[in-house]
């Protein structure tokens, strides 16, 4: 197997990587040579120039007219930033159980000493609204100071719709923050930080955004400021208004992960080179196959919901009796592709076939050939079928096809 710059397990291995997890993606070229330039001062105006046109660009991702404020770090320092800013030590926080990714920011909250309700949920469905009103209707002393969701979950596949989970707060006529991970969904799926009255929303640079992992975000609201100067909580590094006073005039108040800052302004560029609602239309599009070759092989996708499958990946949950880490092994093996493990509780139950990030027909169509054929290695009852479902798909939806028909009509 070959790895990065050259690194080789087993020999030399001809071709390309199918890296078909669900983040980190694969980094396009483009960002690559855009991140490839030399470090400069990050306290000389050039720098100054670039941070200023990071920040009002990620403003145009999230789609808000608020800050966002980006921190050298993973999602999970987002998770964290977000809750310490907003939140003081033993307020109540309503969280729903949609995945792992749900569970570990839950499990974060208690370490930091709030008080979690954790709604339980099946994995296979995203956050039921009508339950999440229900709940706030009943606080009527205002107990839960927060909503924290995941709007994809990656573990499962399953993309819960946050409009609806806004709709439940204001009509409960509750006044809690609603706080939205979104790390694996921005930049992938449609995503409206202001239009869905969202206070803080999480995310991270190595998804949809197709940067290395290292860069987190806190997409903020005024609600969401104005709370995090009456919060309690102990935090340094994680501070908003350390970031937000430097920010204003294209500072951070310490070193910045330059590097990767270039490496977003070059992916802010190609998303809007692109057209925001085309890269959610391509990503829609490519889900919509690569369930078409899962149905058609004789597995289920893990979503049960159809108004929350996800444009980002699939999991693909296996038949009694198989192991789905043996599809994955034989995938690597033979065919040089990574596919997503089942994480907790769909571990060995489910692979995960991410179709994000710098992604095409092609590139869809070579990693579907190689899950069939890893099907068939790892003895899995399937029908040959799924490839040619995703191609049917592909064919019938392609952009050119769609022109040709509107300008025959």
């Amino acid at each position: 197997m070959k790895l990065a710059h050259g690194i080789s397990l087993n020999g030399h291995s001809s071709g390309r990587h199918f890296l078909q997890i669900p983040g980190p993606s694969t980094t396009p070229d483009r960002i690559l040579r855009a991140m490839d330039y030399p470090t400069i001062d990050h306290r000389g105006p050039e720098f100054q120039k670039l941070a200023q046109a990071v920040l009002a660009g990620i403003k145009r991702i999230f789609q808000t007219q608020h800050p966002v404020v980006i921190f050298p770090a993973s999602g999970t320092g987002a998770w964290e930033a977000a809750l310490v800013n907003a939140l003081s030590p033993g307020d109540a926080v309503l969280m729903c159980e949609t995945g792992h990714f749900a569970s570990l920011w839950k499990k974060m909250a208690d370490r930091l000493g709030f008080v979690v309700e954790f709604v339980p949920g099946d994995w296979r469905h995203g956050v039921d609204a009508d339950q999440l009103e229900a709940i706030l209707r009943a606080d009527t002393g205002h107990r839960f100071k927060a909503v924290a969701v995941v709007h994809n979950e990656t573990s499962t596949g399953v993309t819960s719709q946050i409009p609806l989970v806004r709709a439940a707060i204001d009509a409960a006529r509750h006044p809690a923050l609603l706080m939205v991970d979104s790390i694996s969904g921005l930049g992938s799926a449609q995503y409206k930080h202001d239009a869905w009255g969202v206070d803080v929303t999480v995310s991270g640079s190595q998804k949809g955004l197709m940067l290395p992992p290292g860069l987190s975000f806190n997409a903020l609201s005024p609600k969401a400021i104005e709370a995090a100067k009456h919060s309690r909580s102990p935090r340094s590094y994680w501070d908003w208004a350390e970031q937000l006073g430097m920010n204003a005039n294209g500072w951070f108040p310490y070193t910045p992960a330059t590097s990767l800052l270039y490496g977003l302004h070059e992916a802010i560029a190609m998303l809007e080179e692109e057209g925001l609602d085309t890269v959610f239309a391509r990503h829609q599009r490519h889900a919509a196959a690569t369930r078409a070759a899962v149905q058609a092989w004789g597995l289920e996708v893990l979503c049960l919901n159809p108004a929350e499958y996800s444009p980002v990946l699939t999991a693909a949950l296996m038949p009694a009796g198989h192991n789905a880490d043996e599809v994955r092994r034989q995938a690597l093996a033979n065919f040089n592709l990574s596919l997503g493990q089942g994480l907790s509780k769909v571990s060995g139950k489910v692979f995960r076939i991410g179709h994000l990030g710098d992604f095409n027909d092609l590139t869809l169509l070579g990693a579907l050939a190689g899950v069939e054929m890893a099907l068939g290695l790892a003895n899995v009852p399937h029908h040959k079928a799924g490839v040619q479902a995703a191609m049917t798909h592909l064919q019938s939806t392609a952009p050119s096809a769609h022109a040709m028909i509107k300008a025959a009509a």
